[in-house]
């Protein structure tokens, strides 16, 4: 549930109409004639990896570059009222790429 909810708003949010023009970079190169849909799907794959990276970091549960450090993090999941049921969530980045609500697993951010 988690990682299908990343896609809609933090991924294919940048296609959406009006969103490339709330970043100042992107609304200059519109404005100089870059291709839309090159700037979306440029903005959409750096998304990607940004959400891959956070999951990613979020999977090893700790900074495994710093030593002499006993504390880390776990996802879990919870039911409606928010009680945790004790099923950590794990390797969550090995399935962002099978989230994609479009069914092409990603495969349109590298085209």
């Amino acid at each position: 549930m988690l990682l299908r909810s990343l896609w809609p708003g933090a991924i294919d949010g940048w296609a959406d109409p009006g969103a490339l023009e709330q970043v100042a970079a992107a609304r200059r190169l519109l404005e100089a004639g870059a291709d839309r849909d090159d700037l979306a799907l440029l903005a959409r794959a750096v998304a990607y990896e940004a959400v891959f990276a956070v999951v990613d970091e979020l999977d090893c549960g700790g900074d495994v570059n710093v030593s002499g450090v006993d504390v880390g993090w776990t996802v879990m999941e919870s039911g409606a009222d928010g009680t945790p049921t004790g099923r950590r969530l794990s390797a969550l980045h090995e399935d962002l790429l099978t989230t994609d609500p479009s069914g092409r697993d990603g495969a349109d951010l590298w085209r």
